[in-house]
């Protein structure tokens, strides 16, 4: 089951967002999502737990769980909608 965790801190990386979901079962991959240019964290990420339970289990107990003065928002993840193209900023 694939996670959303939102609101993360932006000194969070891959590591710590792994061990927070941790104790909570399996954790088969953890991202926090970070801008191209200038590698700073966007300030949410995915986890991906194999057991459907123990992912609700830690959607439960970590929604809304307050981690440097933040409060994460955590929820199963949506499919990725298909967003048109921006058009190209070199219009010559």
């Amino acid at each position: 089951m694939k996670i959303y965790v939102g609101n993360l801190p932006y000194s969070v990386r891959d590591a710590e967002l792994e061990e927070l979901f941790a104790p909570y079962g399996e954790v088969t991959s953890a991202n926090v999502i970070i801008e191209r240019e200038t590698n700073r964290s966007k300030g949410f990420g995915f986890v991906e737990m194999p057991s459907k339970t123990d992912a609700e289990n830690a959607i439960a107990q970590l929604n809304n769980k307050e981690i440097n003065g933040r409060g994460l928002k955590v929820n199963e993840a949506k499919p990725r909608e298909d967003r048109p193209r921006r058009p190209s900023s070199s219009r010559y």
